[in-house]
């Protein structure tokens, strides 16, 4: 006769919650690995992404989108900076600060990334119809939104440590 009692074995996790956060870790993880070989990180990505959406925005302001504090701001501009990809201009409004800008080589690397992004896009959602893909993107928005995060914008930039 067993002593050990009648229990069933725990259940792994199955919640909305918890499927987004580990296709999410997931996601991420393929998108860092696919841009890997453009000598790029997902952070570095996504603030080429917004500058060239928003150029001349000053680093300030790029870091408060970014949710990022400016103290880590600046030694991740200025990796970009130094490999050529964005270039400090004085803003001609404020001589005190500087706009940041895409330079050619960053609008060219900025190309890949967006094709990099479109296969994993499609790589990703392979299982969905363009009707459900479509559906899911929705939903998700909602979610986001109430949750109230910025769109566009990863949260991981609030812990990011530039190298």
């Amino acid at each position: 006769m067993s002593t050990k009692p009648d229990v069933d074995p725990p259940r792994p996790p199955t919640g909305a919650a918890f499927l987004v956060a580990q296709l999410g870790a997931h996601a991420a993880a393929l998108f860092g690995d696919r841009i890997a070989g453009l000598d790029l990180t997902p952070p570095q990505a996504g603030l080429l992404r917004l500058l060239a959406g928003t150029p001349g925005r000053s680093q300030r302001e790029l870091a408060d989108a970014l949710g990022m504090p400016p103290s880590r701001f600046v030694p991740f501009a200025d990796g970009l900076e130094e490999r050529g990809l964005i270039e400090r201009r004085r803003n001609p409004r404020d001589r005190r600060l500087h706009a940041l800008h895409l330079t050619d080589q960053g609008v060219a690397l900025l190309a890949k990334v967006g094709d990099a992004g479109a296969a994993h896009e499609q790589q990703f959602c392979q299982a969905l119809s363009p009707a459900e893909h479509r559906q899911l993107i929705s939903l998700l928005g909602r979610i986001a939104d109430q949750q109230g995060l910025t769109p566009g914008v990863h949260p991981g930039y609030r812990t990011f440590r530039p190298h």
